[in-house]
């Protein structure tokens, strides 16, 4: 099936990187890339999301809080994004931040994996071997999720684009330079061997912004699937009630 033809929530991808394409220092050590013009913008992107994901390897990494800083942004506090994180194998530290039951959390993972969370966490198995990201999708949007925010890291950046799974991508680049070898790409997974199996964006826009700039991308010939399933992708003010929050 078609990645467009199934009901999923509008996606959307976001990260920051470095302008050779990094996303962290060597060996994945944490790098705050963004600039706090960039971390505003951010932040306002979780407060209108209903999820937010991430892959476990940036939890064992960088232990987020997939919180919303509402005082950064100057708003009141709203409902807490739910936080999905996606571990086939159970890796996610018992003391990681997504599992201190301080907003609504849910854990994706796949047959092969036993692990149990505690109270207020929420398992949903999806794949056998590895997570079946557009049967995750499928099942958020069940549970009432209609925009989730795709955080990272490079395995997970790397399966939602290639799949085509989402509506629009932005990525904030700073003004620096890594380099090294280990040190982290934004999209990693199977390697690009021939020119057919390049995927191609479409970019809408590029915006300075702090020292650095923003560039947005979309699917080429892609429906407008924020406006079909309700939820416009230039993330407006959410219509979602204060209260109101996906089910775990």
């Amino acid at each position: 099936m078609d990645a467009t033809d199934v009901r999923r929530p509008a996606v959307w991808v976001n990260c920051a990187v470095s302008l050779d394409g990094r996303l962290a220092f060597a060996g994945g050590a944490r790098a705050r890339l963004s600039s706090e013009e960039d971390l505003r913008r951010v932040h306002r992107l979780r407060a209108r999301s209903d999820a937010i994901l991430v892959g476990v390897g940036t939890v064992v990494l960088d232990d987020p809080s997939l919180r919303v800083q509402w005082d950064r942004i100057g708003e009141p506090a709203g409902p807490a994004p739910l936080r999905v994180v996606v571990d086939g194998s159970g890796r996610t530290p018992p003391g990681a931040r997504v599992l201190d039951g301080s907003a609504p959390t849910l854990i994706a993972t796949t047959k092969r994996s036993s692990r149990t969370y505690p109270d207020g966490v929420g398992r949903l198995v999806a794949g056998s071997d590895r997570v079946d990201l557009a049967e995750l999708f499928v099942e958020l949007h069940r549970r009432g999720v209609r925009r989730l925010m795709v955080e990272g890291g490079s395995e997970i950046l790397a399966s939602v684009i290639r799949g085509g799974l989402f509506d629009r991508m932005t990525v904030y680049y700073a003004p620096v330079v890594v380099g090294g070898r280990t040190a982290p790409t934004m999209v990693s997974g199977p390697e690009t061997r021939t020119p057919e199996e390049l995927r191609a964006l479409d970019l809408e826009s590029v915006e300075r912004l702090g020292a650095g700039f923003v560039a947005t991308f979309r699917p080429p010939d892609r429906p407008d699937r924020g406006a079909a399933e309700g939820a416009d992708l230039s993330y407006p003010p959410s219509d979602r009630s204060r209260d109101e929050a996906p089910v775990a």
